[in-house]
C-alpha cells in the first residue's frame, strides 16, 4: 500500500451498542432519552436502535416525517450518541415462518395479527419498507435484520430430506425478500442479513443461496456476528476473507464452545447456562477480536462496530460498561502512508534504471 492509498483509506466507527437487549420499564433503560445518555456514559459514540420498540422510536412516523426523523437524531446527539443503524431482526424474522413455529413467533406481530400467518406476513413486509424509508430520512446506509426461515425444520436431513425442497425454501425466500431489497435498493440502504441459526440465512452456504434466489441483489448484505460461527464450529476469520465485500455491518458479541462427552453444538436442550455454546460478554469468550478487527480493517470495513450483548453470566451493565473500551482498544486507525515510504522509490522514469534496462 502507497502512502496515497493510506491516505484514503477511511476506518471503522465505534464503539457503539444494540439497545435491544438493554431496554425495559426500569431506569436507566426505560426511554431513550435514559438509555442513550447512560451509554454515553460508558464510553459508546453510537447506538443502535430496536425499531419495534416504542421506547426507542415510532417507525411508522418515521417513515413519513422529517420533521420527527431531525428530532429523534437531535435526541441522540444531545444524549452525546448518533444513531448507527435501525434493526428490523423481529418483524424480518415474520415474512417466512414456518408453521411449525406460528405459535412462537406470533408474539412478535400486534395483538390483532396472531393467528393470521398472511396477515402477520404483509405487516411485517410493510415494517421493513417502512424501515427503508426512515433509514434514509434517518442518513443511515445500512440496516439489521432477519431472514426468517421455512427449510430450518428439516436443517438435520433426517428423515433424508425430499428432493428440491432446500430449494423451493430458498427460491420462495427469493420471492418474497425481492420486492423488499428493491425498497432498501430505491432508499439507497444496505439490508444485512445476521446470519444466525434458527434463519434459513445462517452461514455462507445459505446466504450464497439466497442471493442466487434474489439474482445477486446489490443490497443483500451481511451483519457479521462472530459468536453464531462460534457456535457451529466456523472458521469465522476465514468466512471474511470471502465475504468482506458483502459485509456492511458488524456485532461485536463473544461466544465460547466448549463440547463434552454428554452435549455439543446441539446443547441436549440445556438452559444458556449449561451449554457447551453460549454467548459470554466482550473478552470473556473464545473469539479473536484482534483478527477480526484486522480482517475487516484490511478490508476496508467502514461501518460500525456495535456491542451486541448476551451473556447468561454477567449482569448487562458490567457487560455494557466493559464493552465499549473493549471495542475501542481493538479499533485500528490506518495509516496516513505506508511505514515504508521512506525508502523512497516510486519514481515512475527511474524503473528502467532500476531494472538496469537503461
Amino acid at each position: 500500500m502507497t502512502g496515497s492509498e493510506a491516505a484514503g483509506q477511511k476506518s471503522m466507527r465505534g464503539p457503539a451498542v444494540f439497545l435491544a437487549q438493554f431496554m425495559g420499564d426500569a431506569a436507566p433503560f426505560d426511554t431513550l432519552e435514559h438509555a442513550a445518555s447512560w451509554m454515553a456514559r460508558a464510553g459508546y459514540k453510537g447506538i443502535q436502535l430496536p425499531s419495534n420498540d416504542p421506547r426507542c422510536m415510532d417507525l411508522s412516523l418515521a417513515a413519513e416525517s422529517q420533521d420527527y426523523c431531525d428530532e429523534l437524531a437531535g435526541r441522540c446527539r444531545e444524549a452525546g450518541v448518533e444513531i448507527t443503524e435501525l434493526s428490523t431482526h423481529l418483524q424480518g424474522q415474520l415474512i417466512a415462518v414456518h408453521p411449525a413455529y406460528d405459535t412462537a413467533f406470533d408474539a412478535f406481530a400486534p395483538a390483532e395479527l396472531r393467528g393470521k400467518p398472511g396477515e402477520r406476513q404483509a405487516w411485517a413486509v410493510d415494517q421493513l419498507k417502512l424501515a427503508a424509508k426512515a433509514s434514509r430520512r434517518l442518513g443511515l446506509n445500512a440496516h439489521a435484520t432477519f431472514s426468517g426461515a421455512l427449510a430450518w425444520p428439516f436443517v438435520y436431513p433426517w428423515p433424508q430430506r425430499p428432493g428440491g425442497l432446500v430449494e423451493e425454501a430458498f427460491a420462495e425466500l427469493g420471492r418474497r425478500w425481492r420486492p423488499i431489497l428493491d425498497a432498501f435498493d430505491q432508499e439507497g440502504i444496505d439490508l444485512c442479513y445476521e446470519l444466525h441459526p434458527g434463519e434459513d440465512l445462517h452461514d455462507g452456504l445459505t446466504f450464497e443461496r439466497f442471493l442466487d434466489a434474489v439474482g445477486g441483489h446489490r443490497r443483500a448484505n451481511i451483519l457479521y456476528d462472530p459468536s453464531h460461527f462460534v457456535l457451529q464450529a466456523m472458521d469465522y476469520l476465514q468466512f471474511i476473507d470471502i465475504y468482506h465485500e458483502r459485509i456492511k455491518m458488524f456485532h461485536v458479541k463473544d461466544a465460547e464452545f466448549n463440547p463434552t462427552g454428554r452435549a455439543g453444538v446441539y446443547g441436549g436442550y440445556a438452559d444458556w447456562i449449561d451449554r457447551p455454546g453460549r454467548f459470554r460478554s466482550l473478552g470473556d469468550g473464545q473469539v479473536d477480536f484482534t483478527g477480526i478487527f484486522s480482517r475487516l480493517t484490511q478490508y476496508g470495513y467502514q461501518g460500525w462496530a456495535v456491542l451486541e450483548w448476551e451473556c447468561c453470566l454477567k449482569h448487562p451493565e458490567d457487560g455494557a460498561r466493559e464493552g465499549a473500551p473493549f471495542i475501542e482498544a481493538h479499533m485500528i486507525r490506518r495509516p496516513e502512508r505506508a511505514f515504508d515510504d521512506f525508502a523512497g522509490g516510486g519514481n515512475p522514469a527511474d524503473n528502467r534504471r532500476w531494472l538496469g534496462l537503461t
